[in-house]
């Protein structure tokens, strides 16, 4: 910018050179005479046509005639004010004044011309079209031989753009200098000095800005070499900018100068011309920064320092995996813990060990962190390179585009934690079969004693249906307490349907009243018209009895004699219970509450065991409990129970909550059929005793039956006289084929043809259900085998004429 300035200011001194030998021509030419002289001057043709050829704007004005007119104007004047020749002779030059015209200046011109002398004056002077121009006027006199004034000639010169550019300058200037100033940041000028091979050896300061000291801790060093003022500086600051001067190449760095204890960061940048060898440095003090940074920098490499340690050292897995699935970092404890070498873990998919047992879970939780979620505790088995599985337990967090997981052997834990159930399982089948021995050993007693009494001769009638009787509600309650068992065991056949939890609950309601007797106050809390819809598809009965259960706890809780209340609402997730994490869903809760003595907290892990009980002697089986638990847990629910000794209990049954759009139709009761309807019936039993009993009870019945052992031999009756059987009669339990499979066949065969199943106890219908065929429990009645055979033939012949139609 200085450079620039002063190239300016040498072209104006060129110009005014170049004005002062036009002056000095003009008044060597253009002179007053001495007595007796004579010169060009005198002949007005040469005056004018020399003012014609020259490229200088100039005028010639006559001050023998009124308001010293113009009288000649060349063709430079005429371009310069935009005028032609017809406009401008005859009339004064003050015309081409204007408002920006300073009247000082037109003064200066006005005194010359009346005193006949030159004058040098710059005004305002303004184009033909009003745009103002600064012009820079000479006025000379010009005489005649006899020394008469005869003229005034007077040269322009348009010095507007030099007078602008000047301000642009001095405003540039301005500016360039209060920035300079004000900056925080140390600013200098430096010229570099090199030596005979190029290279830079000293540089001195030319400029430097208030802040310099500041930054630099440097003072008075304007005019100064740098090798005075910092002796001992080194050699690659004097390097750099020398090439920033040598190649005009601008650099941007951060560095420390040692000499004097600082860093700095650094811009660097050549101006003026090329052979000045002039840098501009603009640079900033960082030394703390520097020193914040290097602090941050040891801490964080320690803090990195002790992760790879850890990374190193630690006994448990670590692996870095992507969102992608596969591992890209693995620690040395793979190698160690399952014999992987590192180069056949890093690559693989996360699942590519995992048993295959498990994937579901280790999916699961993957899904888990690939949303931004963290996972803890999720147990899988790892191969081993052996061949062999350990237990791992991960935790997960996730980061940008992966995540971290770590993963603690817990082999030993897990069989350790199995030995413990175990041997609870053993000290519960313990505890179960003395309940059952119990129980059953009660009931058998009364079939036992009633049969002995039975056999006696000369037994009345009333008597020997006394005995009977007894014999028949024995059979019923060690039916119950068989399907208590199983409930518990989650291993009775469901007949689940879908129906209103509401409905069902306000229909047992006058039943529980009638349990807990007139001293116990019921509030029944059913939801309003804001909780619609409120069905679970679960087994009713079962349902039923569950509530049932409750009921009697809670009553016998508080002695018969406290408030009970029944809550019926929605839950959107069911609390995290016996090591399980709280589970989200839609469910129905049934909530049962009592003002009852509480249970004790050491007894709150063991109520739902079967034959657990608290109560005294003769007044439970502790199989009411288990059976709610068993039902909660096979139709997928939960049930939870909260207690504070003295204060009361609550039980709340969760199930999950489906659509009402299939409620099922109750069924209608089939007719009766007529006495020797001989309706024939394939039945399917492998127990000789039962079979026999069902062959005679069907004969007594009116029909009519063929007797096969197993699954086999009835399929092999079916094909030997087709269409001959209206119904078959299965067990599930047999050797071979069970009886769901032998029902799928025949279905798959004749599909007309219905089948009924029956059982006590059956895995595959405690896993998978009755596969849509009906089912007569064990033990059964006559009457319940006629009426569930009549269901199934009238339902067949209403199939049969639905598809004829």
């Amino acid at each position: 910018m200085d450079a620039e300035i002063e190239r300016l200011r040498q072209r104006e001194r060129e110009l005014e050179a170049r004005i002062a030998t036009l002056e000095a021509e003009r008044a060597s030419g253009l002179r007053r005479p001495e007595a007796g002289q004579h010169t060009s001057a005198a002949s007005p043709d040469l005056l004018f046509t020399a003012a014609e050829k020259t490229r200088m704007p100039q005028i010639i004005t006559d001050p023998n005639l009124p308001d010293n007119p113009i009288v000649f104007a060349n063709r430079a004047f005429q371009a310069l004010c935009g005028y032609d020749a017809s406009e401008l002779l005859g009339r004064n030059c003050r015309f081409l004044q204007g408002p920006g015209t300073d009247p000082a200046d037109v003064a200066k011109v006005r005194d010359a011309v009346a005193g006949r002398r030159d004058v040098v004056v710059e005004l305002v002077n303004y184009h033909r079209d009003g745009t103002p121009f600064r012009n820079e006027l000479y006025i000379s006199p010009v005489f005649d031989a006899q020394g008469a004034l005869r003229y005034f000639f007077a040269s322009q010169l348009d010095v507007t753009r030099f007078r602008t550019a000047e301000g642009v300058l001095a405003e540039s200037e301005s500016r360039y200098r209060a920035l300079f100033d004000a900056v925080d940041s140390g600013f200098c000028i430096v010229e570099l000095r090199f030596d005979a091979v190029g290279r830079a050896v000293d540089y001195r300061f030319i400029e430097v800005n208030p802040a310099f000291a500041t930054q630099s801790g440097l003072t008075n060093v304007a005019g100064k070499w740098v090798s005075d003022v910092v002796p001992k500086l080194e050699p690659f600051w004097l390097e750099t900018y020398g090439d920033v001067a040598r190649t005009g190449t601008p650099i941007r760095f951060e560095s420390g100068a040692i000499s004097m204890g600082r860093w700095f960061d650094v811009h660097a940048l050549r101006v003026g011309e090329p052979e000045l060898h002039r840098v501009a440095i603009l640079f900033n003090d960082i030394t703390d920064r520097r020193r914040l940074e290097r602090h941050l920098e040891d801490a964080a490499q320690q803090r990195t320092d002790e992760r790879d340690m850890v990374w190193r050292a630690s006994r448990d897995l670590f692996v870095v995996c992507g969102l992608d699935g596969y591992f890209r970092k693995a620690n040395a404890a793979w190698t160690e813990m399952l014999g992987w070498s590192l180069d056949e873990v890093i690559g693989q998919r996360f699942d590519a060990l995992v048993h295959p047992e498990d994937r579901g879970t280790a999916a699961q939780a993957f899904e888990t962190i690939s949303v931004g979620e963290a996972v803890d505790d999720v147990d899988v088995r790892l191969l081993a390179k052996d061949g062999s599985y350990r237990w791992m337990s991960w935790n997960g967090f996730p980061t940008g585009d992966h995540f971290y997981a770590a993963g603690r052997d817990i082999t030993e834990r897990r069989a350790l934690e199995e030995q413990l159930r175990q041997s609870q399982k053993l000290e519960a089948v313990g505890q179960l079969t003395g309940g059952v021995a119990h129980d059953f050993n009660n009931l058998l007693t009364v079939i036992k004693s009633s049969t002995d009494l039975l056999k006696r001769p000369g037994l009345a009638e009333e008597r020997r249906q006394r005995y009977v009787g007894a014999i028949s509600d024995t059979v019923e309650r060690a039916a119950k307490l068989t399907g208590q068992l199983l409930a518990f065991a989650r291993r009775q056949a469901l007949r689940p349907e879908t129906f209103a939890v509401d409905r069902a609950v306000a229909s047992v309601a006058d039943m529980v009243r009638t349990l807990t007797g007139a001293r116990v106050n019921i509030t029944l809390d059913l939801p309003g018209e804001e909780q619609p819809n409120l069905h679970v598809n679960a087994d009713p009965s079962q349902f039923d009895t569950a509530l049932v259960n409750l009921v009697v706890n809670a009553r016998d809780a508080m002695s018969g004699e406290g408030n009970l209340r029944i809550r019926l609402y929605r839950a959107m997730s069911i609390p995290a219970v016996r090591a399980h994490p709280r589970q989200r869903g839609d469910f129905v809760a049934v909530a049962i509450s009592d003002t009852g003595a509480g249970i004790p907290p050491e007894n709150l892990e063991r109520i739902f065991e079967p034959f657990f009980t608290t109560k005294g002697v003769g007044q439970g089986t502790g199989l009411g409990l288990s059976q709610v638990f068993g039902f909660a847990k096979q139709s997928g629910g939960e049930i939870i129970v909260e207690s504070e000794v003295g204060k009361g209990t609550t039980f709340t049954l969760f199930l999950p909550r489906v659509s009402d759009a299939e409620v099922s139709d109750p069924t209608s009761e089939p007719e009766p059929l007529a006495e020797g309807h001989g309706t024939c019936v394939l039945v399917v039993e492998d127990n000789l005793d039962v079979g026999a009993f069902a062959e005679q009870a069907l004969s007594e019945l009116g029909y009519s039956t063929v007797w096969a052992t197993d699954a086999g031999k009835a399929l092999a009756e079916l094909e030997r006289v087709p269409f001959r059987f209206e119904v078959v009669f299965s067990d599930v339990v047999m050797p071979g084929m069970n009886g769901v499979e032998l029902a799928d066949e025949i279905r798959r065969r004749r599909p007309e043809l219905p089948v009924v199943l029956t059982s006590g106890y059956s895995d595959v219908l405690a896993a998978h259900g009755t596969h849509g065929f009906d089912l007569l429990r064990k033990p059964y009645s006559v009457a319940d085998l006629s009426r569930i055979l009549r269901r199934a033939v009238q339902d067949a012949k209403a199939r049969a004429t639905q598809r004829g139609s």
